[in-house]
């Protein structure tokens, strides 16, 4: 049984593979533009990974989630010649919009701040 620094240590060597296989080996217009690959979560049976996706475009959601959809079985194709594994992990993208939340949540904040400010004056 796989412990789980084990599969941290998988995760975070699966997460550095996909992000260079996307950025240096995919060549579809549709992936563009400013996104960033959060989080990679293997499986302890290493047979699935969830690949975190967070795109800041919203006009570019939707094509750029289909192209990696698409692309999946190239992606994996290239983990197994990058990683050592007894099993490649089919990879399951989905997006991440915690980013985009976070930074809503910060300018209300901040718009707060502002008309705390001026309603003291």
């Amino acid at each position: 049984m796989p412990s789980f620094d084990r599969i941290d240590r998988i995760s975070q060597e699966v997460h550095k593979a996909i992000d260079g296989i996307i950025r240096d080996d995919l060549n579809d217009p549709r992936i563009g533009g400013t996104w960033s690959i959060v989080r990679c979560e293997v499986t302890r049976d290493l047979r699935y990974c969830k690949v975190r996706v967070s795109i800041l475009e919203p006009e570019k959601r939707k094509d750029m989630m289909a192209a990696l959809k698409k692309a999946s079985g190239f992606i994996r194709r290239e983990l197994g010649r990058r990683v050592d594994l007894r099993y490649v992990p089919e990879i399951l993208f989905e997006l991440d919009t915690n980013i985009e939340y976070a930074a809503h949540i910060n300018q209300l904040l901040k718009e707060h701040h502002v008309n705390e400010s001026e309603s003291d004056d």
